[in-house]
C-alpha cells in the first residue's frame, strides 16, 4: 500500500522515489487553477518561467521577470493545502553572480511563501546553486532541454542524444545530487539516457519528454487540458479540448445576448 500524504515536501518526494512511487507534477500561474490543481492531488506545482510564453504571449521563456514571477507565486501559494510549490528562478537572475543568485532566490521565498526554487544548468551555475541551498532554500535541478538557453542551442530539439552530451548530462546530474539538490528535471533526452539516470541518482529525477523509467512527470497545465493548440510535441498527452470547449461556451453566450435569451425570468432580479 502507498503512502498517503496530507502534505508534499521534499522528504516526502524522496520518500515516493525509495518506494517505487511515481510523483505527479504540473504548472499553474494563477490562484484559480492552482487551487484545483491542488484539489486534484498532483504532488508538486511548478510556477514555471513558462508563465513567458502561456500568461504573456512571448516567443520564449526569456522575457518573465523576477517581480513577475514572484507575483506567479504568490498568486498560487495562496490557493494550495497540499502540493510542494516549486518556482522557476528566470534567466537572468542567477546564471553569473552566485550572490544575486542568493538574493533572487531569497526573494521568492520570502514573498511568495513558496516551498523550493528551480534553476536551469549543471556545474556551470554551481556556485549559485551552492549558495541558495547553503541558506537552506531546498533547489530542484533542470537538465537536458534547457529553455532559458534556447538561443545558445538555435532549436528546441532532443537533447543528449550524442555520446559526449550524453556522459556530460549525467556528470552534471551526479553533481546537482552530489551538492545537495532535492530532485532534477529532465527534458527532452533519450528515454533509455533518462532510465539511466534515474537509476544511477538517489533523488527523484521527473521527465518531461524523457520516458516513463524515471520517478515521475510534468507537464504544462494548459497543454494537458488542451488550452493551447499550435504545441504539439510527441511527449504531450491531451486529457481535454477545453480550448474548443471555451469557444463553443463563449460564443453561445454570445448568441444568446444577441437573440434577447440571456438573461432569462430566472436569471434577473
Amino acid at each position: 500500500m502507498k503512502k498517503v500524504y496530507k502534505r508534499i515536501t521534499v522528504k516526502s518526494l524522496q520518500e515516493m522515489k525509495d518506494i517505487g512511487d511515481k510523483i505527479s507534477m504540473l504548472t499553474s500561474y494563477d490562484y484559480t487553477t492552482a487551487g484545483i490543481v491542488d484539489k486534484s492531488g498532483i504532488d508538486v506545482i511548478l510556477v514555471g518561467d513558462s508563465a513567458s510564453n502561456i500568461m504573456a504571449g512571448h516567443e520564449t521563456t526569456l522575457p518573465i521577470t523576477l517581480d513577475q514571477m514572484i507575483y506567479h507565486a504568490s498568486s498560487v501559494i495562496r490557493a494550495v493545502k497540499r502540493a510542494l510549490v516549486v518556482v522557476d528562478l528566470p534567466f537572468g537572475t542567477y546564471q553569473s553572480d552566485s550572490q544575486a543568485a542568493l538574493e533572487s532566490a531569497i526573494r521568492i521565498m520570502k514573498e511568495s511563501g513558496s516551498h523550493a526554487v528551480k534553476l536551469e544548468g549543471g556545474k556551470q551555475i554551481k556556485e549559485s546553486i551552492k549558495r541558495i541551498i547553503n541558506a537552506g532554500i531546498p533547489v530542484m535541478g533542470h537538465l537536458g532541454l534547457t529553455p532559458q538557453s534556447i538561443y545558445k542551442f538555435g532549436t528546441y530539439t532532443v537533447r543528449a542524444k550524442e555520446e559526449e552530451e550524453a556522459k556530460q548530462l549525467v556528470t552534471d546530474a551526479k553533481y546537482l545530487e552530489k551538492i545537495g539538490c532535492f530532485a532534477i528535471v529532465l527534458e527532452k533526452v533519450p528515454s533509455s539516457l533518462a532510465e539511466k539516470v534515474a537509476k544511477e541518482i538517489k533523488i527523484p529525477i521527473i521527465g518531461i519528454g524523457a520516458g516513463n523509467k524515471v520517478d515521475g512527470q510534468v507537464l504544462v497545465l494548459h497543454d494537458l487540458i488542451g488550452m493551447t493548440k499550435e504545441f504539439n510535441p510527441r511527449f504531450l498527452r491531451r486529457y481535454m479540448n477545453l480550448h474548443d470547449d471555451m469557444i463553443d461556451a463563449i460564443s453561445n453566450f454570445s448568441k444568446d445576448i444577441k437573440k434577447g435569451s440571456f438573461p432569462n425570468k430566472n436569471e434577473q432580479y
